[in-house]
């Protein structure tokens, strides 16, 4: 049970400081963010809504209870992070890792939260 939560905490931690970096990315670099969803091809209003969405999901993650909200925002950051990874790929920036790292601490975490609950 200690290596679980050990486990599960860890992963999601380390989820945690890559999406904080990723939502201050948003409000910091914000120039250099329109840049990257316009070569993606989405429109550059949905970068601060993105942002507040990402930190809420956050804030469920690691709230006590609210186990259909946990749900709802492991599912959330899974498509991001999908979406992510070919928006990535196909532009060709070489920056997808950053995506497949997200996914694997993001599932890590969603299956050390299952066992532990």
């Amino acid at each position: 049970m200690k290596k679980n939560k050990i486990i599960y905490y860890a992963a999601t931690g380390v989820l945690t400081l890559l999406m904080l970096f990723s939502i201050s990315m948003y409000f910091f670099k914000h120039d250099d963010m329109v840049i990257a969803f316009t070569n993606f091809g989405y429109p550059a209003y949905i970068i601060y809504p993105y942002a507040v969405v990402k930190l809420l999901g956050l804030i469920v993650l690691w709230a006590p209870g609210l186990k259909t909200l946990k749900e709802w925002a492991y599912s959330g950051f899974f498509f991001a992070f999908i979406l992510a990874f070919f928006a990535h790929y196909m532009i060709g920036d070489g920056e997808q890792m950053a995506a497949v790292l997200a996914f694997i601490l993001l599932i890590t975490s969603y299956i050390f939260y299952k066992k532990l609950n």
